[in-house]
């Protein structure tokens, strides 16, 4: 992947984060997004001090569609030619029964996990279609291939990542773009801190017990999909910890 520009989004922190790191060190150059500029920043320094690569930093919501479309607007002209989209960025918030949910909580999930995730595709896409090259990666979830309880809404909008991913391969069929979605079981991040509103405690006992996936384990499976040779489109790829078997069942009696 030397010489390649990887666009990643929620980059600054989990998943996003080792993607950066993975293809960083793989001698890609990156335009990195997230809200937090801060984290954005630090990384930047990081990986640009550790590699011989470049980074541009594209600091916003991706739920702001005015803010995505003046972002990429903004890109010099040799940063426009973009080889891999990863579609990281996505959150749930809570856990409660879907009738009792909060709606605009709700707002937040899909705006971003969905309509986020179109919003990016749809302004990225055609660029690759031109140049005659590209590969998106949607990082998808186990969530997506059915609801558990307190999680409809996540899981609907993961299944939704399906779908879209499929429908955009099936769009693209006559061109040399690869789609692939990426479905990680449980992975250890600030994800579940956010899920559970905040309380960290409660998230660090979600994960008790089993050898959870990291950021950098989801970031491997990413760079293996976009290295493949140019005929091989890995469509879609499951992974979890050896100790669970579905989203609702695993085994907790191992320490880490």
């Amino acid at each position: 992947m030397k010489d390649k520009i990887v666009f990643i989004t929620g980059a600054s922190s989990g998943i996003g984060k080792g993607c950066a790191r993975k293809f960083a060190s793989k001698g890609s150059d990156l335009i990195l997004n997230a809200r937090n500029v801060n984290a954005l920043e630090a990384l930047k320094i990081e990986l640009e001090s550790e590699y011989d690569i470049h980074i541009y930093l594209l600091p916003f919501d991706v739920c702001d569609r005015e803010a995505i479309k003046t972002s990429l607007m903004s890109l010099p002209e040799k940063w426009r030619k973009i080889d891999v989209l990863i579609n990281n960025a996505g959150l749930v918030i809570g856990m409660d029964k879907e009738h009792e949910g909060k709606l605009d909580e709700w707002d937040i999930v899909i705006d971003t996990n969905i309509k986020g995730l179109l919003a990016v595709t749809r302004l990225i896409v055609p660029g690759m279609v031109e140049c005659g090259k590209g590969h998106i990666i949607n990082i998808g979830s186990i969530a997506g291939e059915g609801a558990y309880p307190g999680g409809s809404v996540y899981c609907a909008t993961k299944a939704a990542v399906k779908a879209l991913s499929d429908g955009l391969r099936i769009d693209l069929v006559d061109t040399p773009l690869r789609v692939t979605n990426i479905k990680p079981g449980m992975v250890e991040t600030n994800f579940s801190v956010i899920r559970f509103r905040g309380d960290k405690q409660t998230a660090d006992r979600f994960y008790e017990g089993i050898h959870a996936l990291s950021g950098d384990d989801i970031a491997e499976t990413v760079y293996f999909a976009a290295s493949a040779p140019a005929h091989v489109q890995i469509a879609e790829v499951l992974l979890m910890p050896t100790n669970q078997a579905t989203s609702t069942i695993s085994y907790k009696g191992n320490k880490k």
